[in-house]
């Protein structure tokens, strides 16, 4: 007997993932170093069933410790070969506590102009610089 289609995994065509920019009082941002893109801000898959601000906050959590609020929707960046669309969210942190995971070796809270120069995979610090500047909200940046 042959496999019904319901037990076929297929995997799915697009990726959508979200992101913060979480900014503390001294207007320092959190960063988290990951084994395979070095330093970038907390973000990863939005799971099924979960809303683009549930994932953004989760992943957040997962990757610093660090709880988060007062989410602000900045945008999406739209990977087009790749079928990722990420979404990106300020945010505040209101506790918790640095942690580092598999997902990141090193966390932590940096000055802007500091975490700017630390943040050097593709167009990640455009979207930091992107998500600061309110000027720009909402934006679409397809690449």
């Amino acid at each position: 007997m042959g496999r019904s289609e319901s037990q076929i995994y297929t995997p799915p065509k697009h990726i959508v993932s979200a992101a913060t920019i979480v900014l503390n009082e001294d207007k320092e941002i959190l960063l988290i170093r990951g084994p395979k893109r070095g330093w970038e801000m907390p973000g990863g898959q939005v799971e099924e069933g979960e809303s683009l601000s549930d994932a953004a906050i989760r992943e957040t959590k997962e990757e610093s410790g660090i709880d988060i609020t007062d989410l602000i929707f900045c945008g999406i960046f739209q990977n087009v070969k790749k079928s990722i669309c990420n979404s990106l969210f300020l945010a505040k942190p209101v506790g918790g506590k640095l942690t580092t995971s598999p997902e990141s070796l090193e966390v932590g809270f940096y000055p802007i102009e500091q975490a700017l120069e630390m943040v050097t995979v593709g167009n990640f610090r455009q979207r930091i610089e992107y998500c600061l500047d309110e000027n720009t909200h909402p934006f679409y940046i397809k690449f």
